[in-house]
């Protein structure tokens, strides 16, 4: 009786196909949020720019401004040609690599590391499963992913232009496939998961730097410094403006390199162990409380978006005096900018819309700190912390502590950074963010409400958060109705500076999200935890 040998090659994969349809099962909510949110970002693009810069002129004033403007470049980019397609790349290119990038860092990491770190790797691992077949599978769903958001921008832009809307398409692709790869080395690298995905944004953060920095020296993209970035191959692969096709070769190459030390570092350590290990505790701990050890978990995190926001308010506030200028006389920009600002002076509606831009993405940071408490009782940390003489609500206080201070941090710290690039207004600056938190914390509390009433549907905290930062962003541009914006709790602030302080809507913000923080926690001290 003769047997066939297995290909050694195949044995290492063997199991993908049943690991990939598991992760796409798991990922069925996160994944379609996150690609629906960046397309529809991408694809508002045309009709936006259309109702700002209607006609030639308009776009060669832009043109122009953009190219005398290094702040502006430093932020967006330059812009490359004047059709709409080409600003439609200019516009929204950056920003959706990020999130394809930071949706494929976060893909990879919780389908190899984080598996890994719960034990439920080892599980799959006994069975018929190859070695390097869960990376693969993580790889893959990342993959599907970044297509089907190459596939929407390209199918959505194509009455653009099918070449250029092609050509962003995979760009965007390309960046989310290079940055999963990135965070597939750094899996096998480090211990933790939660390291993992802080190194490979620590990555994505230098890759913007680098991009803002080239692209503030040169008009035309082609620094040193912008080269060095993967946003800035997106830039230069030049959507609707003469595409560079071999850009894409620079992505296949890194992607393909990246993805092979992956594989090989993934033969050569075991199961849980990596090979930059985790540096270990003192002999006696010196965390005696719930809160302290929320605080040692979600440091990096908080420092992390705290530099990040202070930043933003820098770079934002240092944009401030030239606004003006940029806007001129176009209408339908200053129409915008007091959609999302108020009807205050053009400066004041600036500052008040990018005040507002921050506070929407604070809500992101509230949901993944607020979650934090579903990763920690879904991996059993939470249960040897629960089984001592730690009540479920001082448990669940620390996180929430962490998760409602530290808004209130970032967004403090946001408004410092406003005040040091701006030079100005550093009290009614201060005033304007600090305004923003009970928005933030209202999306925090229903958070907690999905964690503890329903923690299988806790992912959708995210959808909630996704919704909101798209409300915002994109519906002043579109003259959506009053009745959209109000869904959002952000549309009930009021717009500061410059607009006249209103605290009826801000303390039914507040009690709302008592409210929602409170029935969470109730619904936490009565279920099961997860066993």
């Amino acid at each position: 009786m003769t047997t066939l040998a297995v290909p050694r090659s195949g044995r290492q994969l063997a199991g993908t196909g049943t690991l990939l349809r598991f992760a796409l099962r798991r990922d069925r909510v996160m994944i379609p949020i996150w690609v629906g949110v960046n397309a529809l970002m991408v694809l508002s693009m045309p009709n936006t720019l259309k109702n700002l810069y209607d006609t030639p002129a308009e776009r060669a004033d832009l043109l122009h401004q953009v190219a005398t403007n290094a702040s502006f470049r430093a932020l967006i980019g330059p812009v490359f040609d004047t059709d709409l397609g080409a600003l439609t790349a200019w516009r929204g290119g950056v920003y959706a690599g990020a999130l394809a990038a930071v949706m494929s860092l976060i893909i990879v990491v919780r389908h190899t590391r984080d598996e890994e770190e719960s034990g439920r790797q080892e599980l799959v691992a006994s069975g018929m499963v190859g070695r390097r077949a869960s990376l693969t599978a993580a790889l893959l769903a990342a993959a599907v992913a970044n297509a089907v958001l190459a596939l929407l921008v390209a199918a959505g832009l194509a009455g653009q232009g099918a070449t250029g809307a092609l050509a962003l398409g995979l760009g965007l692709a390309g960046v989310g496939m290079l940055f999963s790869t990135m965070a597939a080395i750094l899996a096998q690298l480090t211990e933790s998961a939660r390291l993992a995905r802080g190194l490979t944004a620590a990555v994505l953060g230098t890759a913007f730097v680098l991009r803002a920095a080239g692209d503030s020296a040169t008009t035309d993209g082609s620094s040193v410094l912008t080269w060095l970035s993967p946003l800035g191959w997106l830039e230069n692969l030049r959507p609707y403006a003469d595409e560079r096709w071999w850009v894409l070769l620079l992505f296949a190459a890194a992607v393909a390199v990246q993805a092979a030390m992956a594989y090989e570092l993934a033969g050569r350590r075991d199961v849980g162990m990596s090979f930059l290990p985790t540096r270990p505790g003192p002999a006696m701990g010196r965390l005696g409380t719930a809160g302290a050890l929320a605080w040692r978990l979600q440091r990096g995190s908080v420092y992390g978006w705290s530099i990040g926001f202070f930043l933003a308010g820098v770079v934002y506030g240092g944009l401030t005096e030239g606004v003006a200028d940029l806007v001129g006389d176009n209408e339908n920009a200053r129409e915008i900018f007091q959609r999302m600002g108020g009807q205050s002076g053009i400066t004041d509606a600036f500052l008040a819309s990018m005040v507002g831009m921050l506070g929407l993405i604070a809500a992101l940071y509230v949901v993944g700190s607020v979650l934090r408490l579903h990763g920690e009782e879904t991996s059993m940390r939470a249960e040897p912390v629960l089984a001592n003489a730690v009540g479920r609500l001082r448990w669940a206080g620390g996180h929430l502590m962490i998760a409602f201070t530290g808004a209130a941090l970032i967004m403090l710290l946001a408004g410092l950074g406003f005040a040091v690039g701006y030079g100005k207004q550093l009290g009614p600056i201060l005033g304007a963010c600090l305004v923003q938190l009970p928005a933030v914390w209202v999306v925090g509390g229903l958070a907690v409400l999905l964690y503890g009433v329903l923690p299988r549907a806790a992912v959708a905290a995210w959808g909630v958060a996704g919704a909101v930062l798209l409300i915002g962003w994109v519906g002043p541009a579109l003259d959506a109705p009053q009745a959209v914006l109000d869904v959002s709790p952000f549309g009930h602030l009021p717009k500061l500076p410059g607009g006249g302080m209103e605290w009826g809507p801000v303390l039914v913000l507040l009690g709302l999200a008592v409210v929602l923080t409170a029935a969470g926690l109730a619904g936490l001290r009565r279920r099961d935890m997860t066993t």
